[in-house]
C-alpha cells in the first residue's frame, strides 16, 4: 500500500524549543475570531464579574450571622439569613447566565475557526498535500478545535472568575486580618514554583500528545480509505499493528502529561490547604485572646478557602491553557501556510466568450517532492480553439502534468501558459477554472445520490439536464437499474459502482458542465469495449466546437484526434495526426505496433 510520508511528531526537545518561543501567548491568535462578538464577550464578562462579586459578598453575610447568634433580637438574625439566601439566588442566576453566554461564545468562535481552517485547506494546491496527510488535517479541524471549545467555552471564564475571586478575596482577607493575610502570602512563592516549573514540562508533553493523536488519525484515515487494497493483500494485521503502535505512543504521551499534571495538582493543593490549616490554628488562638471575633475568623477562613480554591483551579486551568496553546499553534500553522500557487492581487478578467486557445511557452516543471526531476522540459505548444489534441507516451512522460498545469494546480518553474492570450498566473483560478471541465484518471464519486454526483458539474442544472448528460455518457441505463434510480445513494467513494460506472458518472458530470475547454485524463481507461465505444461517441460529440485535451495510454481512443502530441521524458518528441506519426516510425509507431499488432495477435 503506497503511502505518503508524514512528518513524525517532533522530539520532546524540539517541541520544548518551539513551545518556549510561543508559550501561552499562542492563544493570542484566537483574538481575531473573538473580536466580531464583542457584545457577547462584554455580556459574558459582566455576568462573570457580577457572580464573582456576589461570591465575595457571601462571607460578609456569614460573618454577620455568626456574630449575631447570641443576639436577643431574632428578627435581625432572620434578616441576615434572608439576605444570605437572596445572595445565593443571585449567584445561581448569574452563574447560569455566565455559563450560557460563555458556552455560546465558545461554540461560535470554534465554529468560525473550523470554517476558516477548512476554507484555507480546501483551496490549497496539491503541493501542500504532498507534505501533509489529509488525516492529520482532519485531526486539527476536529480534535484541536474540540480542545479549544473546552477552553474558550469553559476554562477561560473559570480562570477569569478565579482571578477575580483570588484578588478580591485577598483584599478582603487583608481588611479582615492583616496579620493572618501576611502569613498566607508567605505561601505564595512555594505554590508558584511548582506551577511554573511543571507547567513548562506540561506544555511540551501536551504538544507531543497532540502530535501523536494527529499521526494516529492520519494512519487510520489512510488505511480506511484504501480498505479494499488492505484486505486484498491480507494486510489487516500489519495495519492493525501500525495503528496500535501509533495509538500507544499517543497514549504514552498522554500518560506522561497526566502524571505531570497530577503531581502539580497534588503539590499545589497540599501546600495551599496546609497553609490554611496553619493560619486557622493561629486565628483560633487570636479568637481565644479576644483579638478578633468568631465571625471575623469564619469570614477570613472562607476567603482563604476561596483564594486557595482559586489558586488550585488556576493551576488546573493552566494545564488546559497549555494544551490549548499547542492546539492553537497547530491550527495557526494551517491558517498561515503559504500556498505555492497564489492568485494575482489584481486578477485580470478572462475575455468573454472564452475561445479556448491554449499556449505553452517554453514550459518546464518539476514536482516539489522531486525538484531535481523535470516532469516537463522546455515544452512549447499551441492549441487552437475547438482543436482536439491527444497526449500519448510512456508512463511518466508528463502527460498528466500537462493537465495539472493547465488547471494551475502547480505553476511552471519556467515559461508560462496562456488561455486566450492571458497568462494563467494573471487570472483568478476560480474564474478560469469555470471554463474547464475535467474527467480525471481516478474518478471521484461523492457520498451522495447519482443525481447529485452528476449535478456536481453544474449545481443549478435541472433534473432533465442531469439525465440528458447521463444519457450522453452511456450512464443512464445502469443508473435507472439502481434501486432508487437517480436518487440511489452511491456510498462513500462510490463503493456501489464498478470502475467503469464511476468513470461514466465522471464523464456525465463533465458533459453537464458544458465548458469551452474539456480535459480528459484517461477518461475511458476503466470501460469495457461496448461502454468505451458508446462513451467515445459521446466524447466525439462533446468535443465538437470546444478545445479538448485527451491524455491516453490506449491509442485506439485518440486516433480521431486532430493532433497527437507524443511526450517522452518531459519533452515533445513528435506531433501530428495518427497516420503521419505511424509513418514516421518513431516512438508513436512503436507504441501503436505494441497495442494494435500485439493486441490483435493476443485475440
Amino acid at each position: 500500500m503506497a503511502r505518503k510520508t508524514t512528518p513524525a511528531p517532533a522530539a520532546p526537545g524540539q517541541s520544548e524549543e518551539r513551545a518556549k518561543s510561543k508559550k501561552i501567548g499562542a492563544l493570542r491568535a484566537l483574538w481575531p475570531f473573538v473580536t466580531p462578538y464583542k457584545r457577547l464577550v462584554a455580556a459574558a464578562l459582566a455576568a462573570l464579574i457580577c457572580t464573582a462579586l456576589i461570591s465575595l459578598a457571601l462571607p460578609l453575610a456569614v460573618r454577620r450571622v455568626v456574630d449575631n447568634f447570641d443576639t436577643e433580637d431574632a428578627h435581625i438574625l432572620d434578616q441576615y439569613f434572608a439576605a444570605a439566601l437572596g445572595i445565593a439566588a443571585l449567584l445561581a442566576i448569574g452563574t447560569g447566565l455566565r455559563y450560557m453566554l460563555v458556552t455560546r461564545l465558545g461554540e461560535r468562535v470554534v465554529a468560525d475557526i473550523r470554517k476558516a481552517v477548512f476554507d484555507r485547506v480546501i483551496g490549497m494546491s496539491p503541493a501542500f498535500y504532498e507534505q501533509v496527510m489529509t488525516g492529520e488535517v482532519l485531526s486539527r479541524i476536529t480534535t484541536d478545535t474540540t480542545l479549544l471549545l473546552s477552553v474558550i467555552g469553559s476554562s477561560v471564564s473559570i480562570a477569569l472568575r478565579n482571578i477575580l475571586i483570588f484578588l478580591g478575596g485577598l483584599i478582603l482577607m487583608l481588611l479582615t486580618s492583616a496579620k493572618l493575610t501576611g502569613l498566607v502570602l508567605l505561601l505564595v512563592p512555594a505554590v508558584l514554583v511548582p506551577i511554573l516549573v511543571l507547567g513548562r514540562k506540561l506544555r511540551v508533553l501536551s504538544r507531543e500528545n497532540q502530535d501523536w493523536i494527529a499521526a494516529s488519525s492520519g494512519n487510520a484515515s489512510e488505511a480506511l480509505s484504501a480498505v479494499q487494497t488492505v484486505q486484498a493483500y491480507t494486510h489487516e494485521a500489519a495495519s492493525r499493528a501500525q495503528f496500535s503502535h501509533v495509538t500507544e505512543r499517543s497514549y504514552d504521551a498522554a500518560q506522561r502529561r497526566i502524571k505531570t499534571r497530577a503531581v502539580m495538582t497534588v503539590i499545589v493543593i497540599f501546600l495551599v490547604f496546609a497553609g490554611i490549616v496553619g493560619v486557622l490554628w493561629i486565628g483560633a488562638w487570636d479568637v481565644r485572646a479576644g483579638d478578633m471575633t468568631q465571625g471575623a475568623l469564619v469570614q477570613f477562613v472562607i476567603y482563604a478557602v476561596m483564594v486557595a480554591g482559586g489558586v488550585a483551579a488556576l493551576s488546573e486551568i493552566w494545564g488546559e491553557l497549555q494544551r490549548a496553546a499547542g492546539a492553537t499553534e497547530r491550527l495557526v500553522e494551517l491558517l498561515q501556510t503559504e500556498d505555492t500557487v497564489q492568485d494575482a492581487a489584481q486578477g485580470r478578467a478572462l475575455p468573454e466568450p472564452v475561445q479556448g486557445r491554449i499556449l505553452f511557452e517554453d514550459v518546464s516543471f518539476a514536482y516539489p517532492a522531486r525538484p531535481l526531476t523535470r516532469a516537463l522540459d522546455h515544452v512549447s505548444l499551441t492549441i487552437e480553439p475547438g482543436e482536439t489534441v491527444a497526449f500519448v507516451g510512456p508512463s511518466g512522460a508528463g502527460k498528466t502534468t500537462i493537465i495539472q498545469l493547465l488547471l494551475r494546480f502547480y505553476d511552471p518553474v519556467q515559461g508560462r501558459i496562456t488561455l486566450d492570450g492571458v497568462d494563467l498566473a494573471e487570472l483568478r483560478r476560480e474564474d478560469f477554472r469555470r471554463a474547464v471541465a475535467l474527467v480525471p484518471q481516478d474518478p471521484v464519486i461523492f457520498a451522495a445520490s447519482a443525481r447529485e454526483n452528476i449535478r456536481f458539474g453544474r449545481p443549478d442544472a435541472s433534473d432533465a439536464e442531469v439525465e440528458a448528460a447521463a444519457e450522453a455518457a452511456a450512464a443512464h441505463a445502469f443508473i435507472t437499474a439502481l434501486p432508487e434510480g437517480y436518487d440511489s445513494y452511491l456510498g462513500e467513494r462510490g463503493v456501489m459502482l464498478s470502475g467503469g460506472q464511476k468513470q461514466r458518472i465522471a464523464i456525465a458530470r463533465a458533459i453537464l458542465r458544458d465548458t469551452p475547454v474539456l480535459l480528459l485524463d484517461e477518461a475511458t481507461s476503466a470501460l469495457d469495449a461496448e461502454s468505451e465505444r458508446a462513451v467515445q461517441a459521446a466524447v466525439d460529440r462533446l468535443s465538437r466546437g470546444r478545445t479538448t485535451l485527451i491524455v491516453a495510454h490506449r491509442l485506439a481512443t485518440v486516433k480521431k484526434a486532430d493532433r497527437i502530441v507524443v511526450l517522452d521524458q518531459g519533452r515533445i518528441v513528435a506531433s501530428g495526426p495518427h497516420d503521419a506519426l505511424v509513418a514516421e516510425d518513431g516512438l508513436y509507431a512503436r507504441l501503436a505496433r505494441l497495442q494494435f499488432t500485439d493486441g490483435m495477435a493476443a485475440e
